[in-house]
C-alpha cells in the first residue's frame, strides 16, 4: 500500500468533507494506523505537490495541505463512481475519440491515454476509443486542458455493424479479466465483513480505530476498479457479472463501518488541528 495512493483515498474519502484541508500532522497520525511513517508520509505530499495534485498553505509553524481544483475534480468524478446511482436504459449511442497526436509531443499523448482509460474509454484501434457513456463534454475540457484540440476529433456515434453491441465490448475490453478481478475482491472482503456483523451480533466491543482501517481499506481496494471497470450499462454486460456482487458487498459493508470510522477521523483531526 503506497502512500501517495493512501493519501488521494484520505483526502476523497474523508478530507473532502471537512473543508478540504488538513495539517500534516493530522495526516502523519490516521496513516500511521496503516504502518505509515512521518517521513514517509511527507515525501508522499511532496511528491504530489509537485505534481499539481496538492497546494499548501502555511500558518505559524504549521503546514496545511489541500487538493488543487484539478485534484477537486478528480476526487469528485471518482467519487461518482464509486458511490453511483443505477442508470437509466442505454440510448444505444457511442462516445468515440481519435486522435493524431505528432510524436515530439508524445507526452502529452501518453497523458491523454491514461485519463480516457481511467474515464472507461476502451481502445477500437491505436488512436480510436470508445465509451457507451455520454463523455464528449469530460473529453473537450479534458483536450482543452492538454492543448490538444488541433490533434482530437469527437464523435456521438451509432454503431452499424458488423459485430453486435456485446461483441463490440468483447473487442475493446476484457471483461472475463474485470470478473475475475471483482471475484478476488469478493473473496478477500466478504470473510471481513461476515466476522463484522458477527461481531455486532454478538454485541462485541468495536474500537472505531479498527472501523477506520477497514473502511479505508475497502475503499481504497474498491478505488482501483476505478482504473480497470468501463463502467458499461446493463445491456452491454455478460449474463454473469460478479460486479453486482461486489458493489452490494461494498455498500454493505461501507455503512457499517462509516460511523466509527468518521468518529476515528474527527477525533484525529480535530484534536491535532487545535493542539496548541
Amino acid at each position: 500500500m503506497k502512500p501517495q495512493s493512501m493519501l488521494f483515498t484520505i483526502f476523497g474519502e474523508y478530507v473532502r468533507h471537512y473543508g478540504g484541508e488538513i495539517w500534516v500532522g493530522s495526516l502523519s497520525k490516521l496513516l500511521k494506523e496503516f504502518g505509515m511513517t512521518e517521513q514517509a508520509v511527507r515525501a508522499a505530499i511532496s511528491r504530489m505537490s509537485k505534481q499539481g495534485w496538492l497546494v499548501s498553505r502555511k500558518m505559524g509553524n504549521r503546514g496545511y495541505y489541500s487538493m488543487s481544483e484539478y485534484g477537486k475534480k478528480h476526487l469528485d468524478e471518482a467519487a461518482e463512481r464509486i458511490y453511483k446511482v443505477e442508470p437509466g436504459p442505454w440510448n444505444g449511442k457511442w462516445c468515440m475519440i481519435s486522435y493524431n497526436i505528432p510524436e515530439e509531443q508524445r507526452n502529452l499523448r501518453d497523458q491523454l491515454r491514461k485519463e480516457i482509460s481511467y474515464m472507461g474509454f476502451g481502445t477500437l484501434s491505436n488512436s480510436t476509443w470508445i465509451t457507451p457513456n455520454d463523455l464528449a463534454d469530460r473529453i473537450k475540457q479534458l483536450t482543452e486542458r492538454l492543448e490538444l484540440t488541433p490533434y482530437v476529433e469527437i464523435f456521438t456515434a451509432e454503431h452499424l455493424g458488423w459485430s453486435d453491441s456485446k461483441q463490440l465490448v468483447q473487442k475493446c475490453w476484457n471483461l472475463e479479466e474485470i470478473n475475475q478481478a471483482y471475484k478476488a475482491f469478493i473473496e478477500s472482503f466478504e470473510p471481513h465483513y461476515k466476522q463484522f456483523v458477527e461481531k455486532m451480533n454478538n454485541n462485541d466491543g468495536i474500537e472505531d480505530s479498527y472501523c477506520f482501517v477497514e473502511k479505508t481499506e475497502l475503499v481504497h481496494y474498491y478505488r482501483k476498479f476505478l482504473f480497470i471497470d468501463p463502467d458499461l450499462p446493463q445491456e452491454l454486460l455478460p449474463e454473469v457479472w460478479l460486479g453486482h456482487e461486489a458493489d452490494l458487498l461494498f455498500q454493505n459493508f461501507y455503512n457499517l463501518l462509516h460511523p466509527g470510522a468518521v468518529r476515528f477521523f474527527e477525533e484525529a483531526y480535530e484534536k491535532i488541528l487545535t493542539k496548541s
